[in-house]
């Protein structure tokens, strides 16, 4: 497995000394520089997370303007980029200087090897930790999207249709596949919605027989039939000031449909074995697999009902469709089984990575998920190899386009299994692509994706 070097960026005009610490520091990917100039085009080409820089530079080199001038745009053009500059003895009124104007250290010359490879490791650590607090940072914005981890364009306009819809009353359609997370964006409507303080209540309506499901969904009145011994309320009713989450619509019974029609229609439910009209302020969401459509046709699905519940219709793609985020989730799943398992540290290698990439994933997110949770188990170390995940590559070959299509295409495909697999690193990303960050952030604008 190979280790990839951190870039390290030295500016330093004395030849000899660049080899010295180019020999010292040979861990990391040392790119030199030997002016300001040269500085520049080095950082926009590699932006490095490090660089150390002496601050007398020509045309000057006695003169510290020129490396503090310096300083100064690499703070505008990287933020985040830790400067370490390298004074002499006796110069520490610069030194502290450029402290003041943003460098992040600084380290006298001549300099202890020890002592600045400290210094450095220290700056690429305290990168590292400022990128993670932006990302956690970056996930605690929308609390009820955070189970949601994509960067495919389609599933990013989901998760802001669902933000868009969450707070009116309308009520939702989500169609997909078995496994694609239905029940996961209902409840990100709900939580998003004026009504979160209040219940979420879901029901399935393919796993109930028949016979209970109405009882189920309206409830029912003591003495309505033999073993009802005290008053129930249903889901619906239940439900009252929340949200109502149906899923597997397609499979309600046809002598339910018209009941919940009417439901939908006028806001009250009448409990089974009862007289009084109940008014029900119930938020009502949606879900099933199949082509409500073609049970319509087939008659065996009411199509003034589904107008009633498809007011906003959410297409969830399969995750077959959606590239790189097979490799993403699993990132995200292993961190979350190794917590639960007290397996901590855990992590895919290339081989795993490849085969998630590659396999079609018939039974979608949920497939995948129980996959990640036998590899954390099974494993007998902290990296998880694909034998531990157990499948093989049986991906599809490509639609034949034309040939700017067929670039575009394979350049749009290789950002988005690339981000998968080094999960959502864009230093990572850029470097296995061949590309500076500029280009990458170009082509994930181009593409857009997030």
């Amino acid at each position: 497995m190979s280790v990839v070097r951190k870039p390290l960026l030295i500016v330093e005009d004395d030849p000899a000394l660049q080899k010295q610490m180019q020999w010292a520091f040979d861990k990391y990917d040392t790119v030199v520089a030997n002016d300001r100039e040269s500085a520049i085009a080095q950082v926009r080409r590699f932006e490095p997370a490090v660089v150390t820089m002496d601050l007398g530079l020509p045309p000057h080199p006695d003169d510290p303007a020129e490396g503090l001038r310096l300083l100064e745009e690499i703070n505008v053009l990287l933020p985040s980029t830790k400067v370490i500059v390298l004074t002499g003895q006796n110069d520490r009124a610069n030194a502290l200087k450029a402290i003041s104007v943003g460098a992040h250290d600084f380290c006298a010359k001549p300099f202890e090897p020890e002592l600045l490879t400290w210094t450095i490791d220290r700056a690429f650590r305290v990168h590292e930790l400022q990128e993670e607090n932006e990302r956690l940072q970056s996930m605690r914005e929308s609390p009820a999207m955070a189970g949601i981890i994509s960067r495919d364009p389609a599933m990013l306009k989901i998760c802001r249709t669902i933000e868009k819809v969450a707070p009116t009353s309308a009520t939702v359609l989500i169609l997909g596949e078995s496994g694609t997370g239905k029940e996961l964006l209902a409840r990100a409507l709900h939580d998003l919605s004026p009504r979160k303080a209040e219940r979420f209540v879901a029901i399935n309506c393919a796993a109930i027989p028949e016979t209970l499901l109405e009882s189920e969904l309206f409830g029912y009145e003591k003495g309505a039939f033999t073993g009802a011994v005290k008053q129930t309320l249903g889901k619906i009713e239940t439900a009252s000031g929340g949200t109502l989450f149906l899923d597997e619509i397609g499979d309600l019974p046809n002598s339910l449909q018209a009941k919940l029609l009417r439901f939908l229609q006028e806001r009250v439910i009448e409990r089974i074995g009862g007289r009084q009209e109940i008014p029900v302020d119930v938020r009502i969401v949606c879900a099933t697999h199949q082509s409500l459509k073609q049970r319509i046709a087939e008659g065996k699905f009411r199509e003034d009902l589904y107008y009633r519940i498809a007011e906003i219709v959410i297409d969830i793609p399969p995750l077959r469709a959606r590239q790189g985020d097979a490799a993403l989730l699993a990132h995200g799943f292993v961190r979350k089984f190794g917590l639960e398992q007290r397996r901590n540290g855990m992590a895919l290698l290339p081989d795993a990575v490849q085969a998630i990439d590659s396999h079609q994933w018939p039974g979608n997110v949920r497939e995948l998920e129980n996959v990640i949770k036998r590899a954390v188990i099974m494993a007998d170390g902290l990296g998880i190899g694909a034998s531990d995940v157990g499948l093989g590559s049986d991906s599809a070959e490509p639609n034949v386009l034309n040939l700017r299509q067929v670039r575009e295409e394979a350049e749009k495909h290789a950002v988005l299994r690339v981000l998968g697999r080094v999960n959502g690193n864009l230093s990572k990303a850029a470097e296995m692509l061949g590309v500076s960050r500029p280009t990458l952030y170009d082509l994930m604008h181009r593409f857009g994706l997030k």
